[in-house]
């Protein structure tokens, strides 16, 4: 059985969380601005209990948009990939498909200089 795409992007680490922000490896920020929102919005199914009627209208507690300083980030929790690993690859290789940066820690501030 092959390694799931998500242990080949990071190695498994003890944290609750991801943290996918909104600023591309060569430190330039990502685009569309409404990014993350929309990320949040296509994983709004994946929540605990399953999808309910209403619940595309807010987002999934495993897949929350926020910003760190001025940096749009998408948070995603370790029990998104419990409840649906391909879910938790989608967010992952979207992560790594648009080259955005990606920590398992919470990054202090904006990472790199979220140039434009």
């Amino acid at each position: 059985m092959s390694q799931p795409v998500a242990d080949k992007i990071m190695p498994q680490t003890p944290s609750q969380h991801i943290y996918i922000m909104g600023v591309t490896r060569s430190g330039k920020t990502f685009r569309p601005s409404d990014w993350a929102e929309r990320l949040a919005g296509v994983m709004s199914q994946f929540r605990p209990g399953g999808p309910q009627p209403g619940s595309h209208l807010g987002y999934s507690p495993w897949c929350i948009p926020t910003s760190i300083g001025n940096t749009k980030c998408v948070i995603v929790h370790s029990d998104l990939r419990e409840y649906d690993v391909m879910a938790w690859d989608f967010c992952l290789n979207f992560a790594k498909d648009n080259e955005l940066q990606v920590s398992d820690v919470r990054p202090e501030t904006a990472a790199g200089g979220g140039q434009s």
